[in-house]
């Protein structure tokens, strides 16, 4: 009788291992996303500062390699990822730079691009990979693979629900914080 309870409670702990979410899954679910649009909040906690730093506005997203951070407010800036071309628009000022070749750039992008695609060979170049949660309530967390990023970059947690990101944070090796909500747009 013990023998078979035993047995039993192995079966299911088994069965319960093999359904468990894995990076695997999230990677396929993010996959799917077919791209859109949210509001974004973005907190900036910098030790040098006495109060955080709150901009707002819209992000845009087209996989898998074009990414639109439009900030509205305090003031108004735009930034356009498309592949490794970056091109930032302030004050009536525009600069563009080819990211491609630098390194730490382009982790910090993957971390943001990548995700959204569900792109886990990208991110694998860049960052080790933890999960945490279920499909409903998730967060992976990318931990820097190399001493470049590790510079710039302690941890970044990326945090959702199903296939939709809802926030990330940087908490950078200075130990400034960045904390970014995200709130996708009704039919996106």
């Amino acid at each position: 009788m013990i023998l078979r309870t035993l047995f039993t409670v192995m079966l299911a702990c088994a069965s319960l291992a093999a359904h468990a979410f894995d990076v695997g899954q999230l990677m396929g679910e993010l996959a799917q996303f077919k791209g859109g649009r949210a509001r974004f909040v973005e907190t900036r906690h910098a030790t040098l500062l006495d109060a955080p730093v709150v901009s707002s506005g819209e992000l845009r997203f087209a996989p898998p390699d074009r990414l639109e951070k439009e900030t509205l407010k305090p003031r108004r800036e735009s930034l356009v990822l498309d592949k490794n071309t970056l091109t930032v628009e302030q004050g009536g000022r525009s600069m563009t730079w080819h990211v491609g070749g630098r390194p730490e750039a382009m982790a910090f992008i993957e971390s943001v691009r990548s995700t959204l695609a569900g792109n886990r060979a990208q991110l694998e170049k860049y960052y080790r990979l933890e999960l945490q949660g279920s499909e409903k309530d998730w967060k992976l967390i990318l931990l820097p693979a190399n001493a470049e990023v590790q510079a710039l970059v302690t941890r970044i947690t990326v945090g959702g629900r199903g296939r939709e990101v809802r926030r990330i944070e940087y908490s950078q090796a200075d130990g400034d914080r960045v904390e970014l909500a995200i709130e996708p747009l009704s039919g996106e």
